[in-house]
């Protein structure tokens, strides 16, 4: 991706079969469009430059199939690893964790959900007749993503929307140039799993 400038807004697509976003900085310029094919058994994503969909820039794949504690791999569109992001199973039940790892398999970065009452609450106003329809504009989850040290780094917000389609990520700390376009995947997938979840 070319150099990032936050703050990042993620905005689903409504309308079509497939699982896809667009990404636009701070500029308002698309610095990515996300698509995840449908009916796969393991998950599979391409994040293409803009949404004309001509240059795919990475990849991303399970390495599991259907499963809640699989790592997703990125690469780049020659097939170099750059890294990936694991859902901490059994930890991610009441809020959701995950831990980005460089392509040489170390520790980067931490993401964790901020408050797991948000989802909970969600769940269960989502259940009742017509009210569950207005859960996106009352019940928005954040996400928090640290360094090894427990540093805030940045934040991916659920914004208020009807179809609970928009995302933004702003930026709380430095960012490593090497590390932002990993940064940047793993949230991207980490939204696509946790949107699904609520």
């Amino acid at each position: 991706m070319k150099k990032i400038l936050f703050p990042v807004d993620l905005k689903f697509k409504i309308g079509t079969l497939a699982n896809d976003f667009t990404a636009t900085d701070g500029t308002g310029s698309t610095v990515a469009y996300v698509r995840q094919k449908m009916f796969k058994l393991k998950e599979d994503i391409e994040v293409f430059s803009d949404d004309s969909r001509t240059r795919l820039v990475y990849k991303i794949k399970a390495d599991k199939w259907l499963d809640w504690s699989a790592a997703y791999s990125f690469t780049d569109a020659m097939g170099n690893r750059l890294g990936k992001i694991a859902r901490k199973g059994w930890a991610s039940i009441w809020k959701a964790q995950y831990e980005i790892i460089d392509q040489h398999d170390q520790l980067q970065y931490h993401v964790r959900e901020e408050n797991g009452w948000v989802k909970v609450i969600d769940g269960m106003v989502g259940e009742i007749p017509v009210l569950g329809f207005f859960t996106g504009y009352l019940f928005n989850p954040s996400y928090i993503l640290t360094d090894t040290k427990d540093n805030p780094i940045a934040r991916l917000k659920k914004e208020p929307s009807f179809w609970g389609r928009k995302f933004t990520i702003i930026q709380l700390g430095d960012i490593d140039e090497d590390d932002d376009d990993r940064i940047m995947l793993g949230l991207m997938m980490m939204i696509l799993l946790e949107r699904r979840r609520g």
